[in-house]
This record gives structure tokens, sequence and C-alpha cells, in this order.
């Protein structure tokens, strides 16, 4: 049997479909904080800016641990620390629901991104170990959960808890709940997957240092253009067709489902495409493709912006994956710090952006922000000075 076709037999999808499921729960719940926003707004008379630091403290959180957590879980694997992170979202869940004042919300959101920083790097690293070699696939399967997640949060907030109010995000506990079952489901299984990882995936073509390094810098600019225009819409999309179409906010919170629904869609599309074509092919598609469409945004109509945001969407998510694993096959054998500092980095860029764009449309209205957040995704310019992945698929074998 051929490396390739021994990797393809032993891809673990019952340990990918669960390990996607968990994040599909994890982030469902995570994505319960953006859309309740306008409630909080009301009720507790915020600024754009007070919310704009909601996400901060949300992500930045996220961001700091996300790496450190990889890194030890590298040296030392820590299966047992994926339900212990949902505890952490449970709590942080909780406690926004129970608020009564400002700083309990922001309580609330450091503990949502204590529980996030512990789940992604551990659940990321089972995931490519259950990949059987097809990683693209694998982390890909892997993130849709998540952009499937964040997808029906605003969905859940709009059916459930903008009518009954912020007590009824309580409601909602039975997700991370759920989520914990599986992971505990996960936490057997894990132990068997090292054993095929470790026999079946031969390592990549090393690469000197300067250019690693190098290859990363680009790669934190593509992250910093991707993640701070997705910011800009995940946090003040509401606010923005309400504002300038005088829709409902309900209506805005569907838009940004179907926002949600097409990152998640190009996730799905975009690992499994990088597995064949490559990954650089991806991420110079991804970025710079959504340019054009980003830069029409401020001058469309309503119908017109609706379904530009979601061709945005799809276009903009089918990149990250791309990245990560990318990044992963630069560094081998350090899968958990990758994905900590990536996903980190993700948070980090989107917690800056949500705090900066909070006051800049305190400062000059909430248009403002699509008109400048527009040009961001030129930066996917910069892609084209990635080297070509094919070395390193030519010697896994794997396409």
């Amino acid at each position: 049997m051929t490396l390739k076709k021994y990797i393809m037999s032993e891809t673990k999808f019952n340990v990918l479909v669960a390990i996607c499921a968990a994040h599909f729960l994890n982030d469902s719940t995570q994505a319960l904080l953006v859309p309740v926003y306008p409630l909080l707004m009301t009720q507790f008379s915020l600024s754009f800016t007070e919310i704009g630091f909601i996400s901060l403290t949300y992500q930045i959180t996220a961001s700091i641990l996300q790496p450190l957590i990889g890194l030890w879980t590298d040296k030392h694997p820590m299966p047992r620390l994926l339900p212990v992170g949902m505890c952490f979202t449970l709590t942080g869940l909780l406690t926004i629901s129970a608020a009564s004042h400002y700083l309990w919300i922001l309580a609330g959101a450091l503990v949502l991104g204590m529980g996030s920083s512990i789940f992604h790097p551990e659940s990321a690293r089972v995931a490519r170990m259950a990949s059987g070699g097809r990683f693209g696939l694998a982390q890909s399967l892997f993130q849709v959960g998540g952009n499937g997640g964040q997808a029906c949060g605003p969905l859940l907030v709009a059916a459930i808890v903008m009518p009954n109010g912020q007590h009824s995000l309580s409601w909602l506990a039975m997700l991370p709940i759920t989520a914990m079952a599986l992971l505990l489901w996960v936490r057997k299984n894990e132990t068997g997957l090292q054993r095929v990882t470790n026999k079946s995936i031969a390592p990549s073509v090393p690469l000197s240092k300067g250019t690693i390094l190098r290859v990363f810098a680009v790669l934190v600019v593509l992250v910093f253009s991707r993640d701070f225009y997705i910011a800009s819409v995940n946090n003040y999309i509401i606010f923005y067709f309400t504002h300038k179409f005088g829709i409902s906010v309900e209506a805005a919170q569907l838009r940004l489902f179907l926002f949600m629904f097409a990152l998640a869609s190009g996730t799905l599309l975009g690992g499994p495409l990088s597995d064949r074509i490559g990954r650089r092919y991806i991420i110079i598609f991804s970025i710079l493709g959504a340019a054009p469409f980003a830069l029409l945004i401020p001058y469309l109509d309503l119908a017109w912006t609706t379904i530009i945001f979601v061709v945005i969407g799809f276009v903009l998510s089918s990149a990250f994956s791309s990245i990560i694993v990318f990044a992963q096959e630069l560094v081998p054998g350090h899968v958990g710090t990758v994905a900590g500092l990536f996903f980190g980095l993700s948070f980090g860029m989107g917690g800056i952006g949500a705090a900066v764009l909070g006051k800049t449309a305190d400062i000059y209205g909430i248009e403002a922000i699509f008109r400048i957040c527009s040009f961001l995704p030129l930066l996917g310019l910069i892609a084209v000075l990635l080297p070509s992945d094919k070395r390193q698929k030519n010697s896994q074998e794997l396409v």
C-alpha cells in the first residue's frame, strides 16, 4: 500500500465529526455575545466605544492565552483540557445572562475568552491528528463547525433572547453542556490517534529560519486584513443595517446570520481545495478576491448590500484553514502552538478592531466604519510573497 493510500485510509472521520460538532456548540455559545449588543446597549445605556471594549475584553483574553496553551499542549498533550475549557464557556454565558452592571458583562466576556482560548489549540491538534494526512480537509471540517456555530448565534438571539430579555441567555446553557459530553468522548479516543499520526505523516521539507520568519510575517499581515474586516462586519453590521436602511434589529440579525453562514461555506470549500491545488493559491484568491466587493459595500442599496456581504464572507473565509495548515507545515511538531498563535491573532485582531471601530463610529458615524475597512482586503497583494508549498506537498506524497 502506498503512503498516500495508507494515509487516506486512516482518516478518523468519527473523531473529526465529533470535534467539529463540539466546535459548533462552543462557537454557537461564544457567538451569542455580539448579536445581544443592541439589547445590552439599550439596557445599560452603552456607547459604541463601550460595546467595542466588550469585544476587546473577550478577544484579547483569547488572543493572549491561546498561543501559550498551544505551546504547553504541544509538549504535554492534555485532552482533558477540552471539557474544562467548555466549563469556562458555560460560566461566561451564565455571568452575562445574570449581569446587572457593565463590569459584570466585561467579566463574563473575559471568562468566555478564557473558554475559547483553552478549547481551540487542543481541539485543533486533535483534528490534525485525526486527519490521516488530509490536513486541509481536517482543518476545514474543524473550522466549519466554528463558523456554523457563529452563524447560528444571531438566530438563537433573535428567536430566544430578544423576545425574552438578557436572562434568557441562561436557557442556552445546554449548548456548552452538550459539547462537554462530546469532548469527553473525544478524550477517550484521542490516545490511539497519536500512533496513527506518528507513523503515517512524513515531515515537511525544512526551510531556513529567515524564510520561515518572513513567511510568518506575511501570514500575520494577511490575518490582520482578514480579521479586522470581519470584526467590522461581526460587531457592527446590525447597527449598519438598522441605521442606513431603517430595518428592524431582527432583520439585521438575519443578515448577520447570512454573512456567518457564508463564512462557514467558504471555510468548508477552502481546505479541501488547498489540499488539491495548493495553499498559496487559495490564500491569494481569498484575501485579494474579496477586495473589489468590499470596496462596493458603502455605495449599494439594501438588497445588493446583503448579497455582496454574503459573497465577501464566502470568499474571505476560504483562506483561514489554508493559512493555519501552511504555517503548521513550516514548523512541524508545533501544531498546537501554531493553531493557538493564529487563532489568538484572529481573536486579537478582531478585538482591537472592535474597540478601534467602536470609537470611530462614535466620532464619525457607523457608516464610516465600512468606508474605511473597505480597503483592508487590498493588503492581500502581499500574499504573492508567499513561497510555493509544492515542496512540502510532494515530500508528504499527499497530492
